[in-house]
């Protein structure tokens, strides 16, 4: 309980900024990721209150919708929390449920380090609050709670080793069934990397213990047997509405996550949002994601701590083929060094772009598998230090022996230290947050209704975009989807199948990004007018709001020339549109 209460509190200490103002602060860093989960939130309450089925919404991009199962969705999430998200808001739920994932990942962390793997409760409470709140871990929780949602994969992986047990194949498959199709629902990439390094840990072990491995083989191939066939079971309609229901897609355009891959010098760095952290490194080698950055103190413990554990302790072999490998995998197709891509080729440039799933795959994400067997080796290390542990000799039946007296002197300390100095500088920072513009009271007053019957959409302008119109896709997220908008920031299918950000550009959209842009409206012609009347029907617009907004002058002088004089209503310009689309 006093584990799980630190944990706690750490996490609702990395979201402190959130709270000091929960409904009108974002992300600073990934402003749009976080309002996409909030609108997440929304979308849980919105399907149990309406009964519709969370896989497929047409809250966004009307009139097509937006496929969840191809999205990260979150639904193992955002629907058993619904009722809470109707109570307290998506803001409220966001900032609580990020925390509340931090603290539960460290804690089911401890569980399975305590339990499983070392005797020293300290060190499973270090272990677990680097597997918590780890630097990768830190980063992604700007904006990005599903991989920070990692509670279930510390019980997947002791489930998954205790496959082989003499007489419960059955029970422990079910259960590593039921663990995994939960887990499809919160964030299948990483269930993948689990997944990945589970093979290499299995693999690892049957070299090292060929006789044992086969002689637990054949149940623990049983037991495998019955979880995926569970899991398949469970989740077999929504992993084909992925791939095959309306809006999915194949691969992403480009490639885009293909090429980034980890920076060399990322492993030794101080991460961003950490005591040590200097914002200014990440413009040079952080310009893709955080995954490692470990910071030199942590990178020399660790390889000290392999060096003295490798050679007596099975489960440290295991962790350094698992460093290596995911460590080598994470650096791309090209090799980088200080944020500048080398003429060196790395692993990824000998796969093919469209083998898929790696397709989707982001290279420097693999990283997160070294930054969990580093927590396991944390624990590993504090607890040989510990009398329990072994490291350090200890004389039974009677005093401590000569030899126990002079090492304990300085070897138990001195490594303590060690571990502590090079964790300490990585205590997380609150992350930091930037005020975000209220929703015109028009929208959620529920002014909006009067003009927007069933069946037909309100426009905001900007239209919302992975670019543009940030405030106006919370404008959804605010009046709980009771209304359907088009645009939106998710990923769909182009005309090829593909997938891209957002919904590809009708015309109209272009006009007032462009606008935006450039600060000035262009010479509007007769044309530009029939494809404002084309898209509105195509959105099956009903009404066009325009709120407050930095570039509110320009953007009412361009919708006026679209669409005539608008009226003011409430806080907003309103364009009711219905006698012009029909």
């Amino acid at each position: 309980m006093l584990a799980l209460g630190a944990y706690v509190v750490l996490g609702v200490f990395v979201c402190l900024h959130y709270w000091g103002d929960v409904q009108g602060r974002v992300s600073s860093h990934l402003p749009t990721d976080h309002s996409w989960f909030e609108w997440l939130f929304t979308h849980g309450a919105y399907s149990v209150r309406h009964l519709e089925n969370p896989l497929f919404t047409t809250r966004q991009n009307a009139p097509l919708g937006v496929n969840m199962m191809a999205n990260t969705s979150l639904l193992g999430v955002t629907l058993p929390l619904a009722p809470l998200t109707m109570l307290l808001g998506p803001q409220v739920m966001y900032a609580l449920y990020l925390g509340g994932a931090l603290a539960a990942t460290a804690a089911t962390s401890y569980w399975m380090l305590s339990r499983h793997l070392v005797r020293s409760r300290a060190a499973a409470f270090v272990g677990g609050a680097f597997l918590g709140f780890a630097p990768g871990v830190v980063h992604h929780a700007n904006g990005q709670p599903n991989f920070v949602s990692n509670f279930l994969l510390p019980l997947i992986v002791v489930r998954v080793l205790r496959l082989g047990e003499p007489g419960r194949w059955r029970r422990n498959g079910v259960v590593l069934g039921l663990l995994v199709a939960y887990q499809i629902f919160i964030n299948e990439e990483m269930l993948l990397l689990t997944a990945l390094a589970c093979l290499v840990v299995v693999l690892a072990y049957a070299v090292q213990r060929p006789a044992a491995a086969r002689a637990v083989a054949g149940r623990f191939a049983a037991g495998l047997g019955v979880a995926g066939g569970l899991a398949l079971l469970l989740t077999a309609y929504p992993i084909w509405f992925q791939f095959n229901g309306p809006q999915s897609y194949r691969g992403l355009q480009g490639g885009v996550f293909h090429n980034w891959g980890e920076d060399l010098a990322a492993f030794v760095t101080f991460p961003r949002d950490t005591l040590a952290g200097d914002p200014a490194v990440e413009q040079t080698i952080g310009l893709t994601e955080q995954n490692t950055w470990f910071g030199w103190p942590l990178v020399l413990v660790a390889v000290v701590a392999l060096v003295l554990l490798v050679r007596r302790s099975l489960v440290a072999r295991i962790l350094a083929v698992l460093t290596v490998v995911f460590s080598v995998a994470a650096l791309g197709p090209r090799i980088r060094l200080n944020g500048e891509e080398t003429t060196v080729n790395g692993p990824w440039h000998y796969i093919p772009d469209d083998l898929p799933l790696v397709e989707m795959m982001m290279p420097t994400r693999l990283a997160l598998v070294v930054t969990a067997a580093v927590g396991v080796l944390l624990a590993l290390a504090w607890d040989a230090l510990s009398p329990a542990g072994g490291l350090v000799p200890v004389q039974r039946g009677g005093e401590p022996g000569r030899a126990e007296t002079a090492v304990r002197r300085w070897r138990r300390p001195v490594g303590y230290a060690a571990i502590a100095l090079a964790v300490l500088p990585l205590f997380p920072r609150p992350l930091p947050a930037q005020p975000v513009d209220p929703p015109p009271h028009f929208i959620t007053a529920g002014g909006w209704r009067p003009y927007v019957p069933a069946g037909r959409t309100l426009v905001p302008v900007p239209i919302p975009s992975n670019v543009h119109g940030l405030p106006t896709l919370r404008w959804s997220v605010l009046a709980g989807q009771e209304f359907p908008i088009p645009g939106g920031y998710f990923i769909g299918p182009n005309e090829r199948g593909e997938g891209v950000f957002g919904a590809p550009n009708r015309p109209t959209s272009s006009l007032i990004y462009s606008t935006m842009d450039s600060g000035t409206v262009p010479a509007l012609t007769d044309e530009n007018r029939r494809q404002a009347i084309e898209d509105l029907r195509w959105w099956r617009a009903s009404v066009v709001v325009l709120g407050a907004h930095p570039d509110e002058t320009v953007l009412r002088e361009l919708m006026t020339g679209l669409l005539g004089p608008p009226q003011r209503v409430d806080d907003v310009w309103l364009w009711d549109v219905r006698p012009l689309v029909g």
